[in-house]
């Protein structure tokens, strides 16, 4: 819900008008006088932009923000993962009116054993609609051919069942959005968005009538691309019209220690000057001025209350010859000469509203740029800073936000905190919180042919990480609190790796490295174990594999169950999932627990012929495990007492040669022998023959084992062993250790959920510096990007991801 207001700021949806016979699409739906639309393409998406943004959540706090959230509240109650429209519609502030429309695969509302919840059937033309109560807010929905609709509005949901006008334009931008992330369209002249630029003169509403923005999110950033489209022939956009943009200089001679500035580019001034003309009806004796006839750009330095005006001339001769009579020697700094200039009004004549400063009454020439303002200390900054290189174009901030700019733009804006706040504030959107975070945002106009392409930055600046530090990097709310402990599992497309979690909720996660929930997907019950993955069709795309107390899933990386999955179980899964692929074929087996008893299945979900083993003795203690050793290969599962040994077949292959009393420790191939351990904390192997030995490890009955082939870990109350080397540790409850093997280097993990502290070791048991560091539940180690820093993942407060890099 907090998305919407947060992302208003920038600016963004439409209104409704043209002829609509038949409704098929979700934007048939849209509401009349519609002002704004966000879609996304599901509900967990769209949510997560709200909690984990952290511009977004600067904002939580302001009046108009939490109204918004407050009426937006019922969106809570949404299961669908289909995608969503978010719709804002009325006249006039007092009528405003809250919309969601969304395609159902399933229930609409879950509203079962909600305390705060109270509903009714209503009967209006014939229909049916249902009024809900919800945290003392009233809505009204109805579902026809499988979409929903629900609004703050009655009179919204009765016309859901009429045919009324869609904005052509509207069509035409929500056609061009990208239907893969959350986009939104403002109708610019709703006042809904009052100020996107620094000047105050420069009111949203006259420079376009509509912006249509995809939206690029993460925790630390917020990038918006698309289009504005002025229809309106007095729109200021339109003066860049037939124009090519030039490349935008301004950051090359603004101080970096400046507020910001503003760029405007063209190739020829006429042009520019007709087209002004034309906007400007009131002012058509608007008259060529002679220094502007060889620029192609020109810029407003912003300074507290200062001002500074700089042309980008293309012919320096030209452009000092236009300024023969105003060479009035006042002052020379830094062996640069700085004279009197007798028309300052010229520039606000000439590009008003973008430039609006009435005096310059002095300029200097620094190699192509000419800088005019009535502060000399400016003036004299400006010289200074480059002359020194110390330039907006030096520094770091800027440079990580250039990035995600165009080179040449018809207009670019560039501001710091402080101008930031102000153009918020214009917007209702007055924050106490620091922006400080953000010493950089920017804002990109490219005029095209009848549109312009728009860029738009807001991006904390991100410090280099020391050596060997340990940094924070996501921490990701869900909707409820984290159940499994947070895994990685690999994206096929960008052989990348991305997070999937489970809450209490039994909702499944995907997240991506970036910190966006992609999905979020209900299942029926708990994950056991970790998620496998599979390629299923031996295509390279792989599938998520897990069980549940009573399915068995495959589930695609778009969060949708692969046919004929799940399989449903009457009797209770006692294990984790396991997955065998004995020759590296991906011809899956997918072998089910049961108590006593193993179920193997094919990818179809059928059973394997020919896997025939009978029930073991008593309940297996741990998920079936593979081996090979040699060129055969061994399943092996444990139960209190026995160890089977078995072929692919289910027959017995090894028949161990003595008993044991076996803890609940998987089994592990190390040294080419079956080790686990025994209920006394014993160590227990048993070799391809038969052959078995115990050794004391002075271990306590509840104690851990992890081994790779080589490398074997005990963990036993505080004290951790790595390859016989003992590190004691603070006492506490600690998870199982781990092993991960990256890069040809050993890593072990563990994590003292008591005092909520993870440890990595390397495989010599040393503890790898400024380690431990926060977190809840075991973790899993990867890199996860391509970069060479190992990252991983836990559990942070009670409903929140971690991922940390270690530097």
């Amino acid at each position: 819900m907090k998305f919407i207001y947060a992302l208003l700021l920038i600016g963004f949806v439409v209104s409704c008008t043209s002829p609509n016979k038949t409704k098929t699409q979700l934007i048939d739906y849209i509401p009349e006088n519609s002002f704004l639309v966000v879609e996304s393409p599901n509900a967990a998406q769209f949510r997560s932009g709200l909690r984990n943004n952290d511009f977004i959540q600067n904002l939580s706090q302001v009046e108009a923000y939490k109204t918004l959230e407050k009426k937006l509240n019922f969106l809570t109650l949404l299961h669908a993962d289909s995608p969503l429209l978010v719709c804002l519609s009325g006249k006039n502030k007092d009528s405003l009116a809250y919309t969601v429309i969304t395609k159902l695969k399933g229930s609409g509302f879950k509203t079962d054993s909600l305390p705060n919840y109270s509903e009714e059937s209503l009967k209006s033309n014939n229909q049916t609609i249902t009024k809900s109560n919800y945290n003392d807010q009233v809505y009204f929905s109805t579902v026809t051919d499988s979409i929903l609709v629900a609004s703050t509005s009655k009179n919204i949901i009765e016309s859901v069942f009429k045919n009324y006008p869609i904005d052509p334009e509207l069509q035409k931008l929500h056609k061009a959005t990208d239907k893969e992330k959350t986009s939104i369209i403002l109708n610019l002249k709703s006042g809904l968005v009052q100020r996107m630029f620094v000047s105050d003169s420069l009111s949203a509403d006259t420079f376009s009538d509509y912006l249509a923005l995809d939206i690029d999110m993460n925790q630390d950033a917020i990038f918006l691309n698309g289009i504005t489209l002025a229809t309106d022939s007095t729109n200021l956009i339109r003066i860049f019209k037939n124009t090519i943009p030039q490349e935008n200089t301004m950051a090359d001679i603004c101080p970096s220690n400046a507020d910001g500035f503003l760029s405007m580019t063209f190739q020829n001034y006429d042009l520019l000057l007709n087209n002004l003309k034309k906007v400007r009806t009131v002012d058509a004796t608007l008259s060529s001025e002679p220094l502007f006839k060889n620029i192609s750009e020109v810029g407003v330095i912003y300074q507290d209350d200062q001002r500074a005006i700089v042309l980008n001339s293309l012919d320096v001769i030209a452009t000092n010859d236009a300024l023969v009579s105003e060479q009035n020697l006042v002052d020379t700094y830094r062996q640069t000469e700085i004279y009197n200039f007798s028309k300052g009004p010229i520039f606000s004549e000439a590009f008003s509203p973008f430039i609006t400063h009435q005096k310059a009454d002095y300029y200097c020439t620094l190699d192509q740029y000419f800088v005019f303002s009535d502060a000399m200390d400016l003036l004299q900054n400006i010289i200074a800073n480059y002359q020194n290189k110390t330039t907006w174009s030096d520094r770091e901030d800027f440079q990580n936000i250039e990035s995600h700019l165009s080179n040449a733009s018809s207009l670019l804006q560039v501001t710091k905190p402080e101008l930031l706040k102000n153009i918020l504030k214009s917007n209702n959107l007055d924050s106490d919180r620091d922006f400080s975070k953000y010493p950089a945002t920017a804002l990109q106009f490219i005029y095209d042919t009848d549109f312009a392409h728009v860029h738009a930055v807001i991006q904390k600046n991100k410090v280099k990480a020391a050596a060997h530090s340990v940094s924070e990097e996501l921490n990701i709310k869900l909707d409820a609190d984290v159940l499994m402990p947070p895994q990685f599992v690999t994206n096929h497309i960008t052989n990348e790796k991305e997070i999937v979690v489970q809450d209490v909720n039994n909702n499944l996660y995907l997240i991506s490295t970036n910190g966006n929930i992609l999905w979020k997907k209900q299942l029926n019950g708990a994950i056991m174990g970790r998620i496998e993955q599979v390629d299923m069709y031996r295509n390279g795309k792989l599938q998520l594999a897990f069980v549940t107390k009573n399915r068995l899933y495959v589930i695609d990386r778009l969060g949708r169950d692969v046919a004929p999955f799940p399989g449903k179980f009457e009797d209770d899964i006692t294990q984790p999932l396991a997955v065998f692929d004995y020759d590296n074929n991906k011809k899956y087996r997918l072998l089910v627990t049961q108590g006593r008893n193993v179920l193997m299945y094919n990818m179809d979900l059928k059973p394997v012929k020919g896997f025939n083993f009978n029930a073991a003795d008593s309940y297996l203690l741990t998920k079936p495990e593979h081996f090979r050793v040699g060129s055969r290969d061994y399943i092996v599962l444990k139960t209190r007492d026995q160890m089977y040994i078995l072929n692919r077949r289910g027959d017995i292959r090894v028949k161990p040669k003595n008993s044991f009393k076996y803890s609940k420790e998987p089994v592990y191939l190390y040294q080419n022998k079956f080790t686990t351990t025994s209920a006394d904390g014993d160590l227990i192997t048993i070799d391809t023959r038969g052959n078995t030995a115990s050794e004391k490890l002075n271990l306590v009955v509840n104690h851990h084992l992890v081994t790779t082939s080589k490398t074997l870990v005990t963990l036993t109350e505080n004290n951790l062993t790595i390859k016989g080397k003992t590190t004691a540790l603070d006492y506490g409850n600690y998870s199982e250790p781990k092993i991960f093997y990256i890069d040809d280097k050993i890593y072990v993990t563990v994590t003292d959920l008591q005092a909520h502290k993870v440890y990595v070791f390397d495989s010599n048991s040393k503890l790898l510096p400024n380690f431990p560091v926060y977190g809840n539940a075991a973790i899993d180690l990867n890199n996860i990007d391509p970069d060479r820093h190992l990252e991983f993942t836990t559990k942070g407060d009670n409903d929140a991801v971690l991922v940390y890099q270690i530097n």
